[in-house]
């Protein structure tokens, strides 16, 4: 979140666009980009969600890699907490 622009000109059409919209600067100009990524057949929701199933997708397969332990393996919701204190183990 680095951004910082220094050009008075895009400042003053986020203010305006935050004025016609009844927006926020930061909505307006986020509208603003999207539009401008659809325009160009770029869809920034669609990258995003791909993102997290890519990194859903490593967790899976890095829990399937995993050697199997008989003391760790849960299967049924018992499993889930520590027989002598009751916390989740």
């Amino acid at each position: 979140m680095g951004l910082n622009i220094k050009n008075e000109r895009v400042h003053d059409l986020a203010r305006q666009a935050a004025a016609v919209t009844g927006k926020s600067q930061t909505a307006a100009i986020e509208e603003a980009l999207t539009r401008l990524l659809a325009d160009h057949d770029i869809d920034p929701e669609q990258r995003r969600v791909a993102a997290k199933v890519d990194r859903v997708h490593g967790i899976v397969r890095a829990y399937l890699d995993t050697p199997r332990n008989a003391d760790r393996e849960i299967d049924r919701v018992e499993d889930l907490f520590d027989e002598r204190t009751g916390l989740p183990r």
